[in-house]
């Protein structure tokens, strides 16, 4: 049995000209859980990440974390892969958006308000989830599903413990998928998952002869309060 620790990054350049990039923020909280793996464990054996500038930069700030931890006897991040596996990226948020516009004529000038953009994002998404493949969107909602589905398949056989470095959207969908029953909607309970995933928190999955279960979500106790963010 395996465990697999799913890692959301830290904190983008929300408002800024590139999103895909860490901010000062992003940079310490992922120094920091390094130290805490180190400290507490399990440092990783294995890494794969998603080939966003994000992702990518938040295992290196893990590694330094990692690193940068003496007591803990880590000289050197001992990782015997580390990988990128483009499944692991999250959805394209801004063609959501775009595409719903476009079917609902609802437009909104969010700018950089971070309450108005959550709450045009939970309108949007929500339609996304639920419209019929043929709604246009580049990338429909079962397929973004069925595409993370098939990065855990995948990460399920690498050396453990493993941690995956992948975005809040794709960790939502797991957990959803783990919890709801089979046949149910994930949706929502998607949804649910994904307004409340901190930056650089930790969800544990276990797989064994018996499939993939979820073991904890969301956990951040590595982050004191002042970095704790969602967005």
């Amino acid at each position: 049995m395996g465990v697999l620790l799913l890692v959301r990054h830290g904190q983008a350049s929300f408002g800024s000209d590139d999103y895909d990039v860490l901010s000062a923020t992003g940079w310490e909280q992922g120094r920091v859980l390094g130290r805490w793996l180190a400290e507490h464990g399990p440092v990783p054996g294995s890494v794969v990440h998603g080939g966003m500038r994000r992702h990518r930069e938040t295992w290196e700030a893990i590694a330094s974390g990692l690193t940068a931890t003496p007591a803990a006897g880590v000289d050197e991040v001992g990782v015997d892969q580390v990988g990128v596996d483009q499944d692991w990226a999250e959805f394209d948020h801004l063609a959501v958006l775009a595409r719903h516009a476009e079917l609902t004529g609802v437009v909104m000038d969010h700018g950089v308000d971070r309450r108005a953009f959550q709450e045009h994002f939970e309108v949007a998404t929500g339609h996304w989830t639920t419209a019929d493949v043929n709604a246009g969107y580049p990338e429909p909602y079962d397929a973004f599903v069925a595409r993370a589905r098939r990065a855990l398949t995948a990460a399920s056989t690498l050396p453990g413990p493993a941690v995956v470095v992948t975005s809040g959207g794709v960790i939502a969908a797991l957990a959803a998928a783990l919890v709801v029953p089979e046949g149910g909607e994930i949706g929502p309970v998607w949804a649910r998952f994904n307004t409340v995933i901190a930056n650089t928190s930790v969800t544990r999955v276990i797989v064994g002869a018996t499939g993939a279960r979820l073991l904890t979500f969301n956990e951040h106790p590595h982050l004191p309060r002042e970095l704790v963010t969602y967005r």
